[in-house]
């Protein structure tokens, strides 16, 4: 008789939770149809220390605290799934939601301090509803996550994911999640 240890069958189900979770983002309401969410999976400890060690770096070299402690957290993930928009064009509303019109964003959309920007509202949208309908997914099965921007960052950088805007959803199955109650920010 075939026997799966627990650590086993909980790595196996947060790969296949995390593969639901890239339909989820995949399938989610889009404004105007306008499909350009993008998503992958990473997993295995290589990968995401290469994520974690890059978050660092961003971290001291933005002042930005929370990679650090990010990076922390996702240590303790079984895989990582990343959600981004690639090529993310104005709607063509025009309704300047942004603070610009259409033709104003791609104009001035360009590569800034850690994404291009600006972008359309409404593809920020497209996004966040990708974002929720894949956590959704993972809270549903009990999985513990968490979305982070710190991650996306990270993944972009080291070119894991090919995306205008990442963000990144760490997944574990433990007794109690990771991504929470975690050490308050300190001064580095």
């Amino acid at each position: 008789m075939p026997i799966i240890q627990d650590k086993d069958a909980e790595l196996d189900g947060v790969i296949q939770v995390a593969k639901l979770m890239c339909i989820a983002a995949r399938t989610a309401p889009k404004a105007r149809g306008i499909d350009n969410v993008v998503s992958c999976i990473v997993y295995g400890r290589e990968d995401i220390e290469r994520i974690a060690l890059e978050m660092e770096r961003v971290g001291k070299e933005l002042g930005w605290n929370f990679m650090i402690r990010d990076a922390d957290s996702i240590r303790k993930a079984h895989a990582i799934v990343l959600i981004g928009l690639r090529n993310p064009v104005p709607t063509g509303l025009n309704c300047e939601l942004c603070g610009f019109n259409c033709e104003e964003i791609k104009k001035i959309f360009k590569e800034r301090k850690v994404f291009k920007a600006p972008y359309c509202a409404f593809q920020l949208l497209n996004l966040g509803i990708a974002l929720g309908s894949a956590v959704k997914i993972a809270s549903d099965l009990n999985v513990d996550n968490r979305i982070m921007i710190s991650i996306g960052v990270a993944a972009k950088r080291v070119g894991i994911i090919n995306a205008d805007i990442v963000l990144g959803v760490p997944l574990a199955s433990l007794g109690k999640n990771p991504f929470f109650d975690r050490k308050p920010l300190e001064k580095r």
